[in-house]
């Protein structure tokens, strides 16, 4: 296991190139969650990830001899370009093994960065099998995510950086995947002040720390499909396990609709971007999943590696989650004039538009009605119950779909 000192020495390592990224204080997220908050921006690193600095770290402490033969991971995404990114600054090979379905910003980021993209496998795992596999034939030192001593001690600069920006904070908030980053942070920082709170959080769809925490050891969880697939780790780490049940306080989960609103919330309130994995914790703390009321709270926005295509979707799915994107179904006499008076109470309720039609025959129209569907945009759900409350005084049914 690693020790305070490796961390120290890791944070001290890499300290020279690892940007030390902004610890800051949101006054909005304070209000919505009362928790006085600070976010600190992992996403802001070259690659727009944490990972770099235990990929820097793991790196540094190679031997001449390795560095010349290269180095080697299995990846889907911010590892990879951690890896290439460091090892290409440092003249070392990088060969980086996707799965076929990767992202393609990803595995364009990666290329750009240095690294000899092999997209190999169905899966993560079985990237990973062919990745062990060539290090060996190939004498390549490979580089594990988050199960790799000298990884997890880089990730814990993480947890010293907070502390010297925010020597007050009460409570951390860090997500987890395969424990990695929340292993080096939870020592770094219960070995210097073991009354702050670490809470891990984690995809419900993926939540292999928990039932790893619950049966005592690394447990494989079937493959799903996630919008945080940063934290989608279907094992956790042998070495990281330890780690959080020493200096853990409590894991928790977040639905795949609260990770997007909170997206939603960064991008709109605090103009930064968060992939799922990055939002993660600030999911927890916008919906309360902790016991942290009043706590003096840094969140960790760990990643902020999204594609542009893939947030136009978590952003209308946030809204959808938020009462801002919704659609609704109206049946209304069908005779000329119907359809401007529904569009009349929208205007009236300062509600927008986005696709409106007519439908006469299903959805248990009787004759004489006509069915009307709308996608609105509203202020919020409290927007969304007057105009609902409008159309009751107009004694129309209506109903949401979703």
């Amino acid at each position: 296991m690693i020790t305070l000192t490796d961390i120290e020495a890791a944070h001290h390592r890499i300290r020279p190139t690892i940007h030390v990224t902004p610890c800051e204080y949101s006054e909005t997220f304070t209000a919505i969650s009362g928790n006085p908050t600070y976010f600190k921006l992992e996403n802001l690193h070259m690659t727009g990830s944490f990972k770099e600095r235990g990929a820097l770290n793991k790196l540094l402490l190679m031997s001449p001899e390795d560095r010349a033969r290269g180095v080697i991971c299995a990846s889907a995404g911010n590892h990879a370009q951690g890896v290439a990114y460091h090892a290409t600054r440092l003249g070392v090979r990088a060969v980086i093994v996707m799965p076929e379905h990767a992202p393609i910003t990803k595995i364009n980021s990666t290329e750009r960065f240095g690294g000899e993209v092999l997209l190999f496998g169905k899966s993560f795992d079985e990237a990973l099998a062919e990745a062990k596999r060539r290090a060996v034939d190939d004498g390549l030192t490979f580089i594990h995510a988050f199960d790799d001593l000298a990884v997890i001690a880089g990730q814990g600069s993480v947890g010293l950086e907070i502390l010297s920006q925010n020597p007050f904070v009460e409570a951390i908030l860090v997500p987890i995947g395969g424990g990695g980053l929340i292993g080096g942070i939870s020592m770094a920082i219960k070995e210097t002040n073991p009354k702050i709170k670490v809470v891990g959080v984690q995809t419900s769809r993926v939540p292999s720390m928990i039932a790893a925490l619950e049966k005592h050891e690394p447990v494989q969880l079937p493959a799903a499909s996630t919008i945080a697939d940063g934290i989608a780790v279907r094992k956790a780490g042998a070495l990281t396990l330890p780690l959080v049940q020493k200096y853990v306080d409590d894991v928790v989960t977040v639905e795949e609709e609260e990770i997007a609103s909170a997206i939603l919330y960064l991008l709109e309130r605090e103009k930064t971007v968060a992939e799922g994995a990055g939002a993660a914790a600030v999911a927890a703390l916008l919906h309360n999943k902790t016991k942290l009321k009043g706590k003096k709270t840094v969140s960790l926005v760990c990643g902020g590696n999204i594609d542009p295509l893939f947030l136009s979707h978590i952003i209308e799915r946030g809204m959808v989650k938020d009462g801002r994107l919704v659609r609704i179904r109206v049946i209304v006499p069908d005779r000329p004039g119907a359809l401007h008076g529904i569009t009349g109470i929208f205007a009236d309720m300062r509600v927008n538009v986005v696709s409106i039609e007519h439908e006469r025959a299903y959805h248990g129209v009787t004759l004489g009605n006509t069915s009307i569907e709308a996608t609105i945009e509203t202020r919020g759900s409290e927007h969304l119950d007057a105009l609902f409350a409008a159309l009751d005084q107009i004694g129309y049914r209506y109903e949401r779909i979703h």
